[in-house]
């Protein structure tokens, strides 16, 4: 005991000054590496999900915002999503057909849900959402993104608009298989209709990003004052 203790002392000021800083340095960049990001869920129905979490890029949202379900539905209703093509594809092909980024069907799960969220949000907060259901062919498609409001602006964001994967392994059987690896969904531009409603769009293409993700800012006051608010289902 006594010999630990003489190595202790023997060794100079400045190295066990050093010592203490760097499992200081260890003990702080573990703790940030678990940041703590508080949710609140709104819906969570088989894997469809709508929440409340931190806004990472703002936090002059102006929430709480009052919209009904059938004004969020009227919104979702105007986003238009089509196939990415190059100069190449649209010399033969023309260009892409647009269609609803939201079906009948998502529009009557997704507006309700969506709408008390948005009553409920902190200035801090954004809603995320995740519509994913199974196909007739056995695939799981998904559509998901976030929503916050800045003033006159509805800013969405759509990470996949119907984007096909294969399923999981079935781990209720005894022989467990790795999950199939998705294949990567085919690049897409999203838009909102009228586009006069529209005040600015940008897109991260995957390229840039782990995901792609398109960024829509739409003047929602305006464009609800014009379109014709219709029960969202």
């Amino acid at each position: 005991m006594n010999h630990d203790q003489n190595n202790w002392t023997q060794w100079p000021a400045w190295q066990l000054r050093a010592l203490l800083v760097i499992v200081g340095l260890f003990i702080a960049s573990g703790c940030a590496s678990q940041p703590v990001t508080s949710t609140r869920t709104i819906l969570e129905a088989g894997l469809n999900t709508v929440r409340l979490e931190q806004d990472p890029d703002s936090s002059s949202n102006t929430h709480p915002v009052t919209l009904t379900a059938a004004e969020v539905g009227t919104l979702l209703r105007g986003v238009r999503a089509s196939e990415r093509r190059n100069i190449v594809h649209r010399l033969l092909f023309g260009e892409a057909d647009r269609t609803r980024a939201f079906r009948k069907e998502e529009i009557a799960v997704l507006a309700p849900a969506l709408s008390t969220a948005l009553s409920l949000a902190d200035p801090t907060d954004r809603v995320y959402f995740n519509l994913s259901h199974a196909t007739d062919q056995g695939d799981q498609e998904t559509t998901t993104g976030w929503i916050s409001v800045q003033g006159q602006i509805l800013h969405l964001t759509i990470s996949d608009v119907h984007a096909r994967h294969s399923p999981g392994p079935d781990i209720s059987k005894y022989e467990r298989q790795l999950p199939n690896i998705p294949e990567a969904s085919a690049l897409y531009d999203v838009i909102f209709e009228p586009e006069e409603f529209l005040a600015q769009a940008t897109s991260s293409p995957r390229f840039w990003a782990p995901d792609q993700r398109e960024k829509l800012q739409i003047l929602y006051k305006e464009a609800l004052a014009v379109l014709t608010v219709q029960p969202a289902k």
